[in-house]
């Protein structure tokens, strides 16, 4: 499989939603509201501050194979940017390929290069032992924090 890893355009929006709602029904058997994750998706697309998105594509059918996002987190005790890697994807007959390498290796890359990242970091669901297993392979190693989380309604925004 031939691979371009590029940063996500509106024109990706059909992939990132696709893969966005394969991802949540895989991993934690969630379904994803359509409209607001368009509309979420979308906006982290128009606006940089928010994150940005890359994509792996298949040169040889110009399909969008994988995908992955960031968004940063300032860290004032290291004085510089955490990247968060989220919403990691790889179609199901795309994985073993080399999808994921290839978007870790860009991101690593870009991250090194920006000169103000210090690190990168993910959350996984804890029995996702494969997805585990792979991020291991790429060096990163898990944190001794625990992830606590207060969710809003809707209506809140």
């Amino acid at each position: 499989m031939a691979l371009l890893v590029r940063s996500a355009t509106l024109d990706d929006l059909p992939f990132l939603i696709e893969y966005n709602q394969r991802l949540a029904q895989e991993t934690e058997g969630h379904i994803l509201d359509r409209t607001t994750l368009e509309s979420g998706i979308r906006a982290l697309l128009l606006d940089a501050h928010t994150g940005f998105y890359l994509v792996a594509e298949d040169t040889t059918t110009a399909e969008v194979v994988g995908q992955l996002q960031i968004t940063t987190e300032w860290s004032d005790w290291r004085n510089g940017w955490f990247w968060w890697l989220q919403s990691v994807y790889v179609a199901a007959h795309a994985r073993e390929h080399g999808v994921f390498r290839m978007l870790f290796e860009a991101i690593e890359a870009e991250a090194l290069t920006a000169g103000n990242v210090i690190g990168l970091r993910l959350y996984v669901d804890r029995d996702n032992d494969r997805a585990q297993r792979v991020y291991e392979r790429f060096g990163m190693t898990q944190d001794h924090y625990l992830l606590f989380l207060k969710t809003f309604p809707e209506s809140s925004k």
